[in-house]
């Protein structure tokens, strides 16, 4: 028989409802065989009793609902945000605070390249928290007006190319394409809005970040971040799934020491909807204990704090214009329908208001025409839907996977510039989908921001910007329900709730090993709760410290 491990902890928070709380936990076969006290567990037999968590806090491993293998892949890349932020390594890269910061640091960059024709690639750039100022192709240009440079919108909805990348792509004042933003003699500005704009650069230069997301620095950089904020389960809320990244995610995602359990998210309008069926049907062929196919990822509208959101009247509340459509009303119908019908889970980005009306039109004629119980569709972000729409899916069955992260990273932007100060105190209205029924999770899309589920938590309960303004008090959710949201409630968004997210017999043995306990500690200092590492599967991972950039 395989030997069975027992567990002890100061205490054991399991969100399992019977019985809430524990000291010990027993293992074996990687699944959870036991909880409760000492006494209750020997029963099971002979066991090794394992105390190294005997001062510690044991949680249900986190699970990260909705963020994306790049905050693996992307820290090859030069990092010009305006918020400070920590890499896979540990190392703290400070925040830039102006559009001639970002040139100027690109600019030192470029100079010490070796040579001339290397792309230079920057991401976590947004232009939102500069007083509306754009990033012009003057800046490019101060970058250099001969290399191929890309600098992404933290978004990723967004990115600016230098001349260079737009001469590759060819980009003029003649280019008809939705999201070339021009200037007022009507030539390309560099700003590259949306997918149809900004792949015609990223293929110009051979860039794809998405598909560099399964190799094995990649992999091992999310791993050793999920295992510093306490995941265990996370997925990748966008996948192309090529045959070679595959491969590597089958292949890398079966080592003993690979310390999170993987759902990739099928890019559902890649392809003809009856290729993407047959192709998610293949790839859930090859599902294991650590790599879940099954989701299909679709795309309404853009960014909010990026202009490309698409709202409902009366629009966005510094009078610009709507946003970008990346599938329209007619084609999401079309899709929806042909996944649903498949017996597909399907997960569609939403931000503004307009968009989640349009998601929720679509599901609700698809279930109107083919009726499915359990089918636990869910709306990504949602940052903007008012209470009607979330009656609609209370009504529908429809989940809902918020943003909170957005509140304290633009919370101030949405209220001075986006949202304005009305709508913004609804923005990721968690309590309203808890009063209305609506099943929700909480979720950082990093790399947008940080993967850390204790902060995302934070944000919910405390609803506070980054100037430490409090927004939409009546929308703040208890600590229990936040945490709730980071384990089971992201569980069962991911139709996985049956394996992980409660600490309770025949689930993984996944773990969060936590110093502090975020049932007791105040709410504001729910972000400040320290993370020693986790469990997979009964296998210990320590979490590494963090360090400042040149320590």
């Amino acid at each position: 028989m395989s030997e069975t491990v027992i567990f002890s902890a100061r205490k054991i928070i399991t969100m399992n409802s019977y019985q809430a709380e524990a000291s010990h936990v027993a293992v074996r076969d990687g699944r959870i065989l036991g909880v409760g006290s000492l006494e209750d567990l020997q029963g099971w037999g002979e066991h090794r009793l394992d105390d190294r968590f005997a001062e510690k806090v044991l949680m249900p491993g986190f699970v990260e609902g909705h963020c994306h293998l790049m905050e693996g892949s992307i820290w090859r890349y030069h990092y010009v945000g305006f918020h400070a932020r920590t890499g896979p390594d540990g190392v703290v890269h400070e925040g830039l605070g102006s559009i001639d910061a970002v040139a100027d640091k690109l600019a030192r960059i470029e100079a010490a390249m070796p040579d001339k024709d290397t792309p230079l690639i920057a991401w976590g750039f947004d232009p939102i928290y500069f007083d509306g100022g754009r990033m012009e192709m003057s800046h490019m240009d101060k970058i250099s007006t001969t290399r191929p440079v890309v600098v992404l919108h933290s978004n990723l909805h967004l990115l600016n190319a230098s001349r260079a990348v737009l001469h590759a792509a060819n980009i003029t004042a003649a280019t008809n394409v939705v999201g070339v933003a021009k200037d007022a003699k009507g030539e390309p500005t560099g700003e590259l809005q949306e997918m149809a704009a900004k792949f015609m650069a990223l293929d110009a230069i051979g860039l794809d970040y998405f598909t560099e997301t399964a190799e094995r620095l990649a992999l091992d950089n999310f791993g050793r971040i999920a295992c510093q904020t306490g995941v265990t389960t996370a997925t990748d809320l966008y996948n192309a799934a090529p045959d070679a990244a595959v491969a590597n995610l089958v292949a890398l995602t079966a080592k003993d020491d690979f310390p999170v359990r993987i759902a990739p998210a099928y890019g559902g309008a890649s392809v003809p909807s009856a290729q993407g069926v047959a192709r998610v049907v293949e790839l859930m062929k090859l599902n294991t204990d650590k790599l879940h196919f099954g989701l299909v990822k679709l795309m309404t509208d853009g960014s909010i704090q990026g202009m490309t959101g698409r709202m409902k009247w009366p629009g966005y509340y510094n009078g610009g214009p709507n946003g970008v459509w990346n599938t329209g009303p007619d084609e999401l119908q079309d899709l929806v329908q042909a996944y649903h019908d498949a017996g597909l889970q399907i997960y569609i980005h939403t931000n503004a208001d307009e968009a989640s009306e349009v998601a929720i039109n679509a599901i609700e004629a698809v279930l109107t025409k083919s009726p499915r119980r359990d089918h636990r569709h869910t709306l990504q972000h949602c940052q903007m839907a008012d209470e009607s729409q979330y009656r609609r899916m209370a009504a529908l069955g429809i989940g809902v996977n918020l943003f909170s992260n957005h509140l304290y990273y633009w919370g101030d932007e949405h209220r001075s510039t986006t949202m304005g100060p009305d709508r913004a105190k609804r923005s990721n209205a968690a309590a309203t989908a808890e009063r209305l029924g609506v099943p929700f999770a909480i979720h950082s899309d990093a790399p947008v921001t940080p993967l850390g589920p204790l902060f995302t938590a934070w944000c919910a309960v405390n609803r506070l910007t980054s100037s430490g303004y409090l927004l939409g008090p009546n929308e703040r959710i208890s600590a229990a329900s936040a945490l709730r949201a980071i384990t089971l409630g992201a569980a069962y968004a991911m139709k996985m709730d049956h394996d992980v997210g409660s600490i309770e017999v025949g689930k993984r043995a996944d773990f969060a090993v936590l110093e502090d306990d975020p049932t007791t500690v105040a709410p504001e200092a729910l972000r400040d709760v320290r993370v020693w590492g986790t469990v997979l599967g009964g296998r210990v991972f320590p979490a590494r410290p963090s360090t400042r950039a040149g320590d």
